[in-house]
């Protein structure tokens, strides 16, 4: 009986997470449709600055302002925040969404493998590198477009960045910290967007769009997360956030109909399995500490 009732009580951030997932590739997937109109910066511009102000307008952190030796992690975790959304935009220019997030994902991970020791860390090492050997234009010339590649991984050194400073920014308290790291966050993309865009972010269709995207992407799955990140043991949370890649590829390809390649497959494939196993395999190394 205890087991179904705790299987009971997971279900509801499990539920919670896939949908969160869904939610944000799902915003992912609307805002490539928009990149005809003002472009991937102009998109990222109206995703970060919509986000920043449905933040700002939740957590009002101007009621207690950072301390200044708060103020310095904050800038670094927005500005880790905006080049990420930034360089992830400008990736899905040129590759397909799930590929990108596989690469994107390398980041993450890198920070999960720091510092591993263990012949076992190794190997799913190794798997996160074979994957990106199949997907990187290593080989074949035009398999895969170099500049998306080299964006996509930029944007997961930058996601690396975020993870590491928003460990430190998060000691200003969790809400705060966001909120201000988005307002951050905001203002590194939105000179690039308006270069890109002028005026036309500034239509009532493209800033309906943008709002939409913002939530999409940021709101909601932000929200759904936490809610799952505090129901849910952290393992567990990080092996079903491993299932990101794959969650983008069938959104990509219900919404957009990007259909990968086998090798792309095999490829995502293995990303996945690395992050879920390091993620594994993090938890029983605590367990036997």
């Amino acid at each position: 009986m205890s087991g179904r009732m705790q299987a009971s009580g997971a279900a509801l951030p499990i539920l919670a997470l896939v949908v969160g997932m869904v939610s944000i590739q799902s915003g992912a997937a609307l805002a490539k449709g928009l990149f005809p109109v003002v472009g991937a910066a102009g998109v990222t511009t109206l995703r970060v600055c919509f986000s920043a102000l449905i933040l700002l307008a939740v957590w009002r952190p101007w009621r207690r302002g950072p301390e200044r030796r708060e103020i310095g992690a904050i800038a670094l975790y927005g500005a880790a925040l905006g080049l990420m959304n930034l360089l992830f935009y400008l990736a899905l220019r040129t590759i397909p969404l799930g590929v990108a997030v596989a690469i994107e994902f390398t980041g993450p991970l890198a920070v999960a493998l720091a510092g591993s020791r263990r012949w076992l860390d190794f190997a799913w090492i190794a798997l996160a590198v074979l994957g990106l050997g199949l997907l990187l234009p290593l080989g074949e010339a035009g398999r895969l477009d170099p500049t998306g590649a080299a964006l996509a991984l930029g944007a997961g050194l930058c996601w690396a960045a975020y993870i590491v400073f928003g460990q430190r920014a998060g000691r200003a308290g969790g809400g705060r910290a966001v909120s201000l790291g988005m307002a951050v966050a905001a203002l590194v993309v939105a000179p690039v967007g308006l270069a890109e865009a002028g005026t036309d972010l500034f239509t009532p269709a493209t800033l309906g769009t943008g709002l939409v995207i913002a939530v999409l992407s940021s709101a909601l799955p932000y929200s759904l997360e936490m809610f799952a990140l505090t129901r849910l043991p952290r393992p567990a949370f990080g092996v079903l956030m491993s299932l990101e890649p794959a969650v983008a590829s069938l959104a990509a390809l219900a919404l957009l109909g990007e259909r990968l390649s086998p090798v792309q497959a095999v490829a995502i494939g293995c990303i996945v399995a690395a992050s879920a196993g390091i993620t594994l395999a993090g938890r029983r190394a605590r367990q036997g500490q």
